[in-house]
């Protein structure tokens, strides 16, 4: 009985191992048919492998159209893999070879999100890269207002300022705690000036507000405060303000 399950055990082992080889070792004529195996490995997360394939056709037929959408697949592999900064160096070199491609929508899309896949899970620490984010999403919704990427870029966009407007807040934060009230103004300032209708100009009045007392300008807090009354009566921020008396 033994005997019989090693030998079965033996069979299976070696099956697989021509199988992989089989695979691996697959050769092809065509572009198309070289295309076909990267895809292959592609389809079966082997990405590694299916790199190096789609590498293949671009050497092995550079001429051909395949050559062009293996450079894209390259690109594509990177992002799926999770790997975003050679993503992102994939798109972008796609981008400068072929400007006028067909879906050069998709890949200055692709560019904004891989910028933003490098994002940290929280603003307090650096996010400079939303930067480049909003920058590739603000020229997809520029350039191209019908693309079916459009929406989505719109969302990563406001995604990515917000990011931006939570440190700009962060650290006017930090500055207000610390007592250093002139820099703590300018931070509010920027905040409520560079990232309008993403909900936190709130914040960013009282924040200005506040400091503006400190500093005793009083010409500035009763600008701040009456923005905030005015624009946004019903805010907690607004709320507190009176509370407070900071008119």
């Amino acid at each position: 009985m033994t005997s019989k399950i090693l030998k079965l055990l033996f069979i299976s082992i070696f099956s697989f191992s021509v199988f992989s080889c089989t695979s691996a070792d697959k050769t092809a004529s065509t572009a198309e048919e070289a295309f076909a195996i990267a895809q292959e490995f592609d389809k079966k997360d082997r990405y590694t492998v299916a790199i190096q394939r789609y590498n293949d056709v671009k050497n092995k037929f550079p001429y051909s159209s395949y050559a062009t959408a293996a450079e894209l697949a390259i690109a594509d592999v990177h992002f799926r893999s999770e790997a975003y900064p050679e993503a992102q160096v994939s798109y972008q070199n796609f981008r400068e070879l072929h400007p006028r491609h067909a879906r050069i929508d998709y890949v200055i899309f692709q560019i904004g999100m891989s910028y933003y896949q490098q994002l940290p899970d929280t603003f307090d620490r650096d996010i400079a890269l939303a930067n480049d984010a909003v920058y590739s999403f603000n020229e997809l919704i520029r350039r191209f207002p019908n693309s079916e990427y459009f929406p989505q870029a719109q969302e990563y966009r406001r995604k990515a300022f917000t990011m931006l407007n939570e440190k700009e807040l962060y650290i006017a934060d930090f500055y207000f705690k610390q007592k250093v009230y002139s820099s703590a103004l300018l931070r509010y300032e920027s905040s409520y000036r560079k990232f309008p209708g993403f909900g936190l100009e709130p914040r960013s009045l009282l924040g200005a507000t506040k400091s503006a007392q400190k500093l005793e300008d009083r010409q500035k807090q009763s600008q701040y405060y009456g923005l905030l009354i005015s624009k946004f009566p019903e805010s907690d921020e607004a709320k507190e303000a009176k509370r407070e008396g900071l008119e």
